[in-house]
């Protein structure tokens, strides 16, 4: 039985909610292996995350039950473990199962000998396959361990050339042309276009999550050639997803993904990444198409995030809502065709393609018939208000508290970035005080942390917490003019090169220097669902290098696309992030630079998809660009410029605005 319910004191409310089970869990660290060295057991690791279904799903069936719970603690040390709040440890045990299996998911189940080396693993297994799992390792064990030693060493070396950077497992191409070349922009999105589905949008077949980083790709190469099949790939995606179900109707923001082609049925957890993501993405959408729905995604989906329970009083954005709430997945989202009708009218009904017979196990997921149109006809609106307060009266999803440096900073930097394009200038100091609340609690000591919930901060933040820092305080200085933002981007900037660059192979490793090292190192290079670390810290890097005329962070940011330049020439649809980095580096960055009082100027050079283009204005602070702003008469004109040198200093809108559609990319 369970000594002193060891998860019943972590940050995280994922292992919190294993502190009752009769399974004697450890949370991932020294005690737990050492406890297995004296027992002379193997470990049983088991990661998840709160919002997860099929978690809940095995949590129910075998981990609250006392008698698969007693097979677990006789013959194993049990070891939980939030993949949220340790990527590190995720990351390495999902690639041994992804060799195993040839695929991976949540919640992931691993047995590892007391060193750390797995030696099997897999994903969800019902109770029964469970048990019989457990007895079979436990068999195994004790009468051939030595070739369970062989497999975690055979393993572990799969693991390690796995974590490697992709480029080192195909052929150079010397000093990195792929990632200089003027035609990988077009290159990925044909890629991308390959696998485009052509009657519901994204890429593939089900399951079907959304991929900001190449639906942003797409739309820097949609506007760099204008080409119709980019524009009619990006646009159906774009209005397929939030015509679908995976889109809330009601209350705003996006569920993780879809079970199916048509963006209709969704995994019903909501994550921050994902509304964040999606925040920005459209915005951007907007800013270069004008579309009025685009728009009204991102004001749905920003006033998603900045309500309670998203928004907590502390001042940080929660981590995610579940998918089940009184036990059954989608329970607080979907409805019987009588209630909805009953509340909103059919009207109602007929508008969010409700049926008697209902189109998901009897009931109504909500969505939009009609792609693309979302403009709501004020009665529909009116019923939509009255569906939306009948709907916070159910009993709401769980929801995960714990606020992680990562996903905030990807927040403010969307609030700050889409408060600017739309004019919405309360998101931008909604981005500013979630910025205060991560530089008052996430940094107890100086070193930025990965988690914190209820006042406690805990884990040594990754390489990724700290690029989306560096990328979110440089929106923020681009946002409000204030200087103190470019100063803590640059402090992040250099806690992210100095704790995590690979001075040998390149690229920057997930776990910094400072931290716990576990049997393999990785790095983060796919651009899936969330940018790597790779292409955020380049995007970041190079837009902050760019503002300071900081030569160390440039040459960061260009180091980073080089090394991965044969991947982006293998396959650079899996590295879209980083394409569209590469592409704006070689194209060159637009700078732009305002001085004095001139509101009208900062409103034309901030306005508009430009995505090659940094804005400094408002405050001084050391960089090039600012250098002889101060002299008499120089006040209150604009200035666009490449590599600091500039054009004549426009003093009108029309002026500047004329300077940026020659000059800005």
């Amino acid at each position: 039985m369970p000594t002193a319910n060891r998860l019943a004191h972590e940050t995280s409310p994922y292992l919190r909610q294993h502190a009752g089970n009769p399974v004697d869990w450890y949370p991932w660290g020294d005690a737990a292996f050492a406890a297995a060295r004296e027992r002379d057991v193997p470990i049983f690791l088991s990661v998840g995350y709160s919002a997860c279904h099929w978690c809940h799903v095995m949590a129910h069936e075998s981990f609250e039950d006392p008698e698969v719970a007693k097979i677990v603690n006789e013959g194993f040390v049990a070891v939980k473990v939030d993949r949220e709040e340790r990527p590190d440890v995720d990351a390495v045990y999902l690639e041994a199962v992804q060799a195993i299996t040839g695929g991976g998911g949540w919640p992931m189940t691993v047995f590892l000998l007391p060193d750390g080396r797995p030696f099997f693993g897999g994903t969800y297994f019902p109770k029964a396959q469970f048990v019989e799992l457990l007895q079979r390792v436990d068999e195994v064990w004790r009468t051939k361990r030595a070739e369970l030693t062989t497999d975690a060493t055979n393993l572990l070396e799969a693991i390690q050339r796995g974590t490697e950077l992709p480029s080192l497992g195909w052929a150079a191409d010397g000093d990195g042309r792929a990632a200089r070349s003027p035609g990988l922009l077009a290159a990925t999105a044909d890629n991308l276009l390959a696998r485009f589905d052509k009657e519901w949008g994204g890429f593939g077949e089900a399951p079907k999550f959304p991929q900001p980083p190449s639906l942003e790709l797409l739309l820097q190469a949609w506007d760099r050639t204008g080409r119709d099949d980019i524009a009619h790939a990006l646009t159906t995606t774009l209005d397929a997803m939030a015509s679908g179900g995976i889109y809330d109707h009601l209350g705003g923001g996006f569920a993780r993904y879809a079970t199916d082609r048509r963006w209709l049925v969704p995994h019903f957890e909501k994550m921050l990444y994902d509304n964040a993501l999606l925040a920005r993405t459209y915005a951007r959408a907007w800013a270069a198409s004008g579309e009025a729905h685009y728009r009204q995604v991102v004001e749905e989906t920003v006033g998603y995030l900045l309500r309670a329970p998203m928004r907590q009083p502390d001042g940080g954005l929660s981590s995610a809502e579940d998918a089940d709430s009184e036990g059954e997945e989608g329970r607080y989202y979907t409805w019987s065709y009588e209630e909805l009708a009953g509340v909103g009218g059919a009207g109602a009904a007929e508008w969010y393609g409700a049926s008697e017979a209902g189109n998901w196990e009897g009931r109504n997921i909500l969505w939009r018939p009609e792609r693309g149109v979302l403009a709501r006809p004020e009665p529909i609106e009116e019923a939509r208000a009255e569906l939306l307060a009948q709907r916070e009266a159910r009993v709401r999803p769980g929801l995960d508290d714990k606020v992680l440096t990562e996903w905030n900073a990807m927040a403010v930097a969307a609030l700050a970035e889409a408060g600017r394009l739309l004019g919405r200038p309360e998101w931008v100091r909604a981005g500013v005080e979630i910025a205060e609340f991560l530089l008052g609690e996430l940094q107890p000591e100086g070193r930025w942390m990965r988690s914190w919930q209820a006042g406690r901060a805990r884990h040594p933040a990754f390489a990724a917490d700290h690029a989306w820092l560096v990328e979110a305080f440089t929106r923020l200085a681009e946002a409000t003019g204030e200087a103190r933002w470019i100063e803590e981007a640059r402090t992040a900037a250099d806690a992210l090169i100095g704790l995590f660059w690979d001075d040998q192979a390149g690229g920057f490793h997930t776990v910094g220097w400072d931290s716990e090292q576990l049997v393999a190192r990785t790095k983060d290079t796919y651009d899936g669902a969330v940018p790597s670390t790779q292409s955020v810290a380049a995007a970041a890097l190079l837009r902050l290098g760019t503002l300071c005329g900081a030569d160390n962070l440039v040459e960061a940011a260009r180091a980073t696309i080089a090394c991965m330049g044969p991947a982006l020439a293998k396959a650079p649809a899996a590295f879209a992030g980083l394409a569209a980095v590469a592409d704006l580096d070689l194209t060159g960055l637009t700078e732009v630079v305002v001085s004095g009082e001139r509101p009208d100027l900062v409103a034309v050079a901030g306005a508009g998809y430009r995505p090659g283009t940094v804005l400094a204005w408002g405050e001084r602070y050391d960089s090039p660009l600012w250098q002889g702003r101060d002299e008499a008469g120089d006040a209150g004109r604009a200035y666009v410029c490449r590599d600091f040198a500039c054009q004549s200093p426009a003093s009108t809108p029309e002026e500047l605005e004329a300077q940026l559609e020659e000059w800005a990319v």
